[in-house]
């Protein structure tokens, strides 16, 4: 059953087509580095994006960063996943894995990935492999550095803003002097900061390019090859920043320079690619990724500007640092929502069978939208993925164990609520309700569920 594209993704689809449709035949101007005004043009259209080059990050960080990467790499702990696009299925060009705070989830594309847990104090996580851990631990550690970064850079900009001058440099090498907080900064500026780089997952990439020939081309611009196209990071807190560490697997000495006669952007070298969402008189940027690179996309700059990542010809690993909006996307939190839909339950026999506390349509409406919330946002997200999450730990098989008795439950819940409505006496009236009440959320379980099983056949392993 093929879904329908939500209004959102038919909106965008359309302004896409649009912006073709003016372009036609033509590109786009774009700067790369080698361009004279490249880096007053990132300073005045793209000031909330940071660069910080690979000498001003410790060498000791990058040495535990770059091992992590290469061994969850080994354990085959990196997967593509599969997203839905415009109502189709496809498996992205890039192996990827969630590493995080423990419970946490974070969704794109309408698939909902699930957090391999850093050993933060006080978890009790436990990995398959020594390997493994050391490697969640570093991503915690990293974490933990690109925080401070942020705020750091969070700082400089509020400063540049504060005193409206342009001297604050947005590529930042390993010799330039450091601003604090100084006086002009209240609590609220800086807990609010601290709050916009409380970084709660990391998602990692991987892809090697030789492996990859359909990799599309960039549509607007004449960039290349991209190893991811152009998008929003979805589902993070509003105005919160993104840190991205940036690993290319060739050795320094392999590194290329630009070459000067080479028209555009070097093919050979990873580059993030940044514009202003459906912008045609600004120039993009192309911005060349060298081994150990970070860079920072601060404030709004994700909601204004668009981003995409131009693939090189090394194999490449990054670690994206997110703020995910996870009021409704933590283990702690649909817990909680079961616990709510089974205050229903009077009593349950030795069959199985329930009955329910009261059948007022506020009750059973919240009951039957938990239902549907727990079964395909979470044990359908997880359970399609097939066992990948096996690959690190075994954290998450409880909990999901426990969702899975909760969802038997409301399954006799709905059972209950359609007995009464059979049942002899009970006023029309009162059926009339309940089953208004209720109709919708089966009606929606009923689609989704042939929905999924369309998918299931050719994706579940």
């Amino acid at each position: 059953m093929k879904r329908t594209p939500t209004a959102e993704e038919r909106e965008r689809e359309a302004k896409k087509l649009r912006l073709l449709e003016e372009l036609e035949d033509t590109w786009l101007p774009y700067l790369t580095p080698k361009d004279d005004e490249f880096y007053q043009q990132w300073q005045l259209k793209y000031p909330k994006l940071i660069l910080r080059e690979a000498a001003s990050v410790p060498e000791l960080l990058h040495k535990e960063v770059q091992q992590a990467f290469l061994t969850l790499h080994k354990h085959g702990c990196l997967f593509r996943d599969l997203v839905r696009i415009q109502g189709k299925d496809l498996l992205t060009p890039v192996s990827r894995i969630l590493i995080g705070n423990p419970g946490c989830t974070y969704k794109y594309l309408n698939t909902r990935l699930f957090t391999v847990p850093w050993p933060m104090k006080g978890s009790d996580a436990k990995y398959n492999e020594a390997e493994i851990a050391v490697a969640c631990q570093t991503f915690l550690k990293l974490n933990s550095y690109l925080q401070v970064e942020t705020i750091q850079a969070l700082e400089e900009l509020a400063a540049k803003e504060k005193a409206n001058i342009d001297a604050v440099p947005v590529c930042i090498g390993p010799d330039f002097p450091r601003v604090g907080m100084g006086s002009s900064f209240d609590g609220h500026d800086e807990i609010d900061m601290k709050n916009r780089a409380a970084y709660n997952v990391t998602l990692l990439n991987f892809m090697d390019p030789q492996k990859m020939p359909y990799l599309k081309e960039e549509p607007y611009f004449g960039m290349g090859k991209m190893a991811v196209s152009w998008h929003h990071d979805e589902n993070l807190v509003d105005r919160s920043a993104v840190a991205v560490y940036s690993y290319s697997c060739e050795g320094p000495e392999e590194e290329s320079e630009d070459d000067p006669q080479l028209e555009g952007r070097d093919p050979d070298i990873w580059h993030v690619g940044f514009k202003i969402s459906w912008d045609i008189e600004t120039p993009g940027l192309a911005i060349p990724l060298h081994q150990g690179d970070c860079y920072f996309m601060l404030d709004d700059l994700n909601a204004t500007h668009q981003h995409c990542v131009l693939a090189g010809l090394p194999p490449r690993f990054s670690s994206t640092h997110r703020v995910a909006e996870c009021s409704t996307g933590t283990l702690e939190y649909i817990l909680q929502r079961c616990q709510v839909a089974l205050q229903n339950v009077r009593e349950e026999a030795d069959n199985g069978e329930i009955s329910l506390k009261s059948l007022e349509s506020v009750v059973l409406k919240q009951g039957e939208e938990i239902h549907n919330e727990v079964e395909f946002e979470w044990l359908r997200q997880f359970w399609f993925q097939g066992s990948r999450y096996k690959k690190c730990t075994d954290w998450w098989c409880q909990p999901m164990s426990q969702l899975e008795e909760m969802w038997r439950k409301m399954e006799w819940l709905t059972s209950a609520v359609l007995r009464e409505v059979r049942r002899e006496g009970v006023p029309m009236e009162q059926k009339n309700e309940m089953l208004t009440s209720i109709l919708a959320s089966i009606t929606n379980r009923q689609n989704l569920r042939r929905e999924w099983h369309a998918r299931y056949p050719d994706f579940l392993q």
